[in-house]
């Protein structure tokens, strides 16, 4: 398949399409210099062991195929009262191939993890395409497979359709049949769909009545920082990363069973008790994303795509765990059933302690991200993703503002979570002991979810 079949601008010009509101709504954290979402901190990494020989030309070959099918991987954000998108034309990406050198597998597993770490601490630079790659080679069959892009082109679900891509282009490329890649959504089509949508008062008058009513006189949690914002410190982000142990997430899954409910419902049940104690506040609101890819409609489209959730629980009414992980479970039903990109026009002062010199808000995130590969074959190499990463980072992909809450479930059994925060903000051991304490809460509640809840005065 040629690169103009996979959709190459033909006549090489720069394309203009509207910003996304996702892409706005990062817009509200830019001061027009290198440390905001723009920056080149803010990026996305991922990484796979690769099984099986690698050919290097073949695999830049592939990751040029999948830039030029992705227009997301190849525009550029302009800022300023008139902002848009520059889709450019193709081209290919940096492939970088680095020696690890070679040693026992438990080595290895180490090396690849410090190699992510690495990647994870370099600036990403900021033009098209927003996409590159290192290939680090343990020996001729074994490798580490890097994909990093600026995050305000792609999200974790879209560094998934990647490497999908990149591993069937590189094995068609190869001479293996493979099914054909269906032609993908382009990113700009999600912008002038999603403004299409909210354009639309009629249909979005349900919407925005609920969150409007949902969010009448709420405040969004937040957390004391330990310098305010004020003091005028370098921005980065640093990233504590934490296990919650198979018997506990064990328990936890047994309580969402009986209350027919989502893993995501019973870990953010426990969240928000440990916000009611952290605050002193019954009426909790700690917000998450949805994919806001417009269900399926953008299922195969590269690209930024979220919704931003607020969630808000009532602890007044809750005498046991089992009643706020109900209650939860009711909410988020009805807010996935409104789920749209402008729930914060209807709530202008929700937000509003998110600003406060010292103190920052927290999102809490547990995504089931499809197109895992783990020992997938396809071609002739075999993909697995590298998702057990434990070591802590001072320094690593940034996030606009707070702390970022993520929680993986492990095939093995066990929950692999991390918290990205912003290290002007907070000291390391601030968000450690946050994570001690959560993890606390989750086991004492999930162990008897039917027990008096335990609740704390407010520290401020």
């Amino acid at each position: 398949m040629s690169i103009s079949e996979l959709g190459a601008v033909p006549d090489g010009r720069v394309r203009q399409a509207p910003l996304s509101l996702n892409q706005e709504f990062l817009c509200m954290y830019d001061r027009g210099d290198q440390e905001g979402p723009f920056g080149p901190a803010y990026h996305i990494v991922h990484g796979w062991r690769v099984r099986g020989r690698i050919d290097v030309d073949l695999l830049r070959a592939a990751l040029t195929d999948v830039v030029a099918r992705h227009e997301a991987l190849r525009s550029l954000v302009v800022r300023g009262e008139h902002g848009h998108q520059e889709i450019h034309p193709p081209a290919p990406p940096e492939l970088e191939v680095r020696d690890l050198g070679a040693g026992a597998p438990q080595e290895r597993d180490q090396r690849a993890e410090e190699l992510l770490i690495q990647i994870e601490q370099d600036d990403f630079p900021v033009r098209v395409p927003l996409l590159r790659a290192v290939l680090g080679r343990f020996d001729a069959d074994d490798a580490v497979l890097v994909l990093v892009s600026h995050h305000s082109a792609t999200d974790g679900w879209s560094m998934r359709l990647i490497i999908r891509e990149v591993a069937a282009r590189y094995a068609a490329r190869g001479g293996h049949p493979v099914d054909d890649l269906d032609p993908p959504r382009q990113y700009a089509e999600f912008a002038r769909w999603q403004r299409d949508l909210v354009a639309d008062a009629g249909a979005t008058r349900t919407q925005r009545a609920y969150w409007r009513g949902q969010l009448a006189g709420a405040e969004v949690f937040t957390i004391g920082t330990d310098r305010p914002r004020s003091a005028g410190v370098a921005q980065s982000t640093g990233v504590h990363r934490f296990l919650i142990e198979a018997d506990v997430v064990d328990a936890a899954l047994r309580v969402g069973k009986r209350t027919r409910s989502s893993p995501f419902m019973v870990f953010y049940a426990a969240f928000a008790v440990l916000a009611h104690r952290m605050s002193g506040d019954p009426d909790v609101v700690v917000p998450t994303f949805t994919p806001g890819r417009g269900g399926d409609l953008f299922a195969n489209a590269v690209g930024s795509f979220f919704n931003f959730l607020p969630l808000r629980t009532d602890l007044t009414v809750c005498r046991t765990f089992r009643d706020v992980v109900g209650q939860v479970r009711d909410n988020c039903v009805d807010a996935y059933s409104n789920d749209f990109p402008q729930i914060l026009a209807e709530a202008p002062a929700l937000m509003m302690p998110a600003i406060s010199d010292d103190r920052a808000p927290c999102v809490f995130q547990l995504f089931p991200f499809p197109f895992l590969m783990d020992g997938e074959k396809v071609g002739d190499l075999e993909y697995s993703e590298i998702r057990r990463r434990l070591t802590s980072q001072q320094l690593g992909s940034d996030v606009p503002d707070g702390a970022l809450w993520t929680l993986n479930l492990d095939s093995a059994g066990d929950v692999i979570g991390s918290v990205s925060y912003k290290n002007n903000l907070f000291d390391a051991d601030t968000i450690a002991a946050m994570v001690r304490e959560y993890r606390e809460v989750l086991a004492e509640a999930v162990a008897v979810p039917d027990a008096p809840l335990p609740v704390r005065d407010a520290r401020g």
